[in-house]
């Protein structure tokens, strides 16, 4: 593949609902565009972008994938992004990397919360956005009611440029507005213009057209004064003003058009093409990005091929076979194959190896890649979000921001000696993927990974299997149960034992008492030599091995504080491991006459959901025996809800949030402290620990 200008690249990325076709929107470009020799589809598993075996079983993408063709002399970075929401941190990698963002909408659900998602992190990234309705060809397709959706949930911005014509609920053609012509599709997708649809043809056409000329006049006329002043003097804009005016609305983010297509009859793939070469701005024109010069100095960065080189490594995949690969956009300058840069994030340097563009799973080896393209380096150090520069220009682009885990599972080996095997494989898989976190949890000795869903960490387990050979058990997290006791207490501990030889003999008097310390605090208040000084130590040592087991429940003992008062030795039979048992024994009659209780942990949430929700999630949280704090608008129509939530309640919120919210929901839940167990849970809770 020949080395492209940066005005002649156009980089894309294709988001939405997950069901919304984008995959299979992909598939048609390429095919249409001649990147492929067949026409795949998802059902089949034979899609250029999902090639990974675990998309391929399930029929859904779980990858963002690169796909590059060639149209009109234009090089066109296709980036399919997954629309599950467990694998938002894909699209928002996709995102990242892309100046256009290609939102599919099927024309038979129309628009849903996916939508809204892509459209927000567009936003939040300032990229330039494109509507395509999918599935047009649906027998319960309806794109009229679609675009009235897109207008009424985005706004004025939305932009009609290519629409149906329909007639007895069948697409008889499409009518592009920029050109005002219309064309009629064979079955394998080839156009032929016809004349444009009268009211014979289709009812209300003319009316619709008219109204949709308006629309699109007058979202154009917004881009300049001088076109403005055209259309409020009646003038119809040129077919060049019409297109300069979106594809300069476009990269302002005041125009979003609209497109239709069918990716199985190919039915305006050729028209979305010429779009993306006539509307689609290209590198060099979108907005300076910013980057760091130090910690307090923002310096903007120009796609410039003739500027020093500077990149940013958007995604990470860890590869078995290749080895780790490292997705880079070119911000700046040219990056070649086969040089030394340097990794300004880390500091040292990065050997380049061969360069590659990417077609699904092939890969296509470049010599060079300049500003603006999209290039794939192989086993280099680079992690996802570091900056690779030259020598003489370092300068960083910052971590790109995903969502914190918040579903998590214990992972266990399904077979023993696995454990280092496992470790290994789930640090792959943490490089490639940024939203999954693997932390052990002291108390509970388990390792815990966390990710954005259940099916996120079900995947990350077959991912594993796949790659790296090591098989593993997800099971609930167990949890982190405390004790303490509620009064003071003075009890005697006495080890006498004779044998043989030197008997044993300790003998102690101690006060145990509530206090706020995760650790014991010890002290001692023994007058006359009761019990000698360097016996002190032993005592404190049987205490703190005793503490490691209440008596409840076996869990570990915090707020407790002992005090040695008093006991007596012996001058030949007390010792160390005496007086260490002697403290045992008052330390368990203590803790039974010390009314001791269970504690639970509790965390901080701060849930953020749509307004509509608000009054199921308080009831919800007062089910789980939550209790509201607060709440406080975030913006508009989104409230967040301040809580305090018993750990062990839960587990699946995440689930739950995203059911009743429709994946509008988001939340944090972060420890603040222990407190009481209710005495009802106290028999269940005593029963479950005791089985672990």
């Amino acid at each position: 593949m020949k080395c492209y200008d940066t005005e002649k690249i156009r980089n894309i990325a294709i988001a939405g609902h997950n069901g919304s076709g984008k995959t299979m929107l992909a598939e048609s470009i390429l095919y249409k565009a001649g990147a492929s020799e067949r026409l795949g589809r998802t059902a089949d598993g034979t899609t250029v972008c999902d090639y990974d075996s675990e998309e391929i079983k399930r029929k859904i993408s779980i990858n963002t994938s690169l796909a590059v063709c060639e149209y009109n002399d234009i090089k066109i970075n296709l980036i399919d992004t997954p629309g599950l929401f467990d694998f938002a941190g894909e699209m928002i990698e996709g995102i990242k990397a892309s100046d256009n963002v290609m939102i599919a909408v099927s024309a038979k659900s129309g628009v849903k919360v996916g939508t809204q998602k892509a459209y927000d992190e567009a936003i939040k990234q300032g990229k330039s956005k494109m509507f395509v309705v999918t599935k047009i060809d649906d027998k319960d397709a309806n794109f009229f009611n679609t675009l009235t959706q897109l207008k009424t949930v985005f706004g004025p911005t939305v932009c009609p440029v290519i629409v149906p014509v329909i007639k007895d609920s069948q697409i008889i053609s499409y009518v592009n507005l920029i050109e005002m012509k219309a064309y009629e599709y064979d079955a394998n997708g080839n156009a032929v213009e016809i004349e444009m649809p009268t009211a014979e043809i289709s009812e209300k056409m003319d009316y619709r057209l008219d109204g949709l000329i308006g629309a699109i006049s007058e979202a154009v006329a917004e881009t300049s004064e001088e076109l403005m002043e055209k259309f409020f003097e009646g003038e119809a804009f040129t077919q060049k003003e019409l297109i300069d005016g979106i594809h300069d609305g476009m990269n302002r983010g005041i125009i979003t058009p609209v497109l239709c297509t069918s990716a199985l009859t190919l039915a305006g793939i050729d028209m979305l093409l010429k779009e993306c070469e006539l509307l689609v701005p290209s590198p060099d024109e979108v907005y300076p990005t910013e980057a760091f010069i130090s910690k307090n100095e923002i310096k903007e960065i120009n796609c410039s091929k003739d500027d020093p080189l500077s990149a940013f490594v958007f995604k990470t995949v860890a590869d078995p076979f290749v080895g780790k690969m490292s997705y880079i956009k070119i911000m700046s300058g040219v990056l070649n194959a086969n040089t030394e840069v340097v990794n300004s994030t880390t500091g040292y340097p990065e050997k380049i190896g061969k360069l590659y563009s990417l077609c699904g799973k092939k890969q296509i080896e470049v010599s060079s890649a300049v500003a603006g393209d999209i290039v794939v380096a192989t086993k280099i150090n680079a992690k996802t979000s570091d900056s690779i520069t030259s020598a003489d220009r370092k300068i960083e682009f910052g971590e790109m921001q995903f969502p914190l885990p918040c579903y998590s599972m214990a992972v266990y080996s399904a077979s023993q000696g696995d454990e280092a095997k496992i470790s290994a494989g789930i640090q792959r898989l943490l490089e490639e993927d940024k939203t999954l976190s693997y932390l052990p949890n002291e108390d509970t000795k388990e390792q815990i990974l966390s990710g954005l869903g259940e099916q996120h960490l079900e995947i990350a387990g077959a991912k594993l299997k796949g790659k790296f050979g090591v098989e593993i058990q997800l099971k609930v997290p167990k949890i982190a149960y405390k004790e303490t006791i509620r009064k003071k207490v003075k009890v005697e501990g006495k080890h006498k034992k004779q044998s043989g030889g030197h008997g044993q003999y300790g003998h102690v008097w101690i006060e145990f008492e509530p206090c706020i310390s995760d650790t014991l605090i010890f002290e001692e208040k023994v007058f006359g030599g009761a019990v000698p000084k360097n016996y002190f130590p032993a005592v404190q040592k049987g205490l703190e091995e005793s503490i490691k087991k209440g008596v409840l429940a076996g869990c570990p003992v915090v707020g407790l504080k002992a005090i040695l008062l008093d006991g007596s030795y012996h001058p030949v039979d007390s010792s160390e491991m005496a007086f260490k048992t002697a403290a045992s024994i008052a330390y368990k009659e203590g803790m039974r006459q010390a009314d001791p209780v269970l504690l639970e942990p509790f965390s901080e949430l701060r849930v953020i959901i749509p307004d509509d929700n608000t009054g199921d999630v308080m009831g919800e949280l007062n089910k789980r025996r939550g209790r509201v704090i607060g709440m406080e608008p975030v913006s508009h129509g989104v409230t967040m809800i301040q809580a305090e939530v018993p750990d062990r309640e839960m587990h699946d919120f995440a689930m739950y949030l995203r059911q009743t919210t429709r994946g509008m929901g988001s939340f944090t839940l972060n420890f603040v402290r222990y407190e009481h167990l209710p005495s009802n849970l106290l028999s269940e809770v005593i029963a479950s620990v005791s089985t672990d």
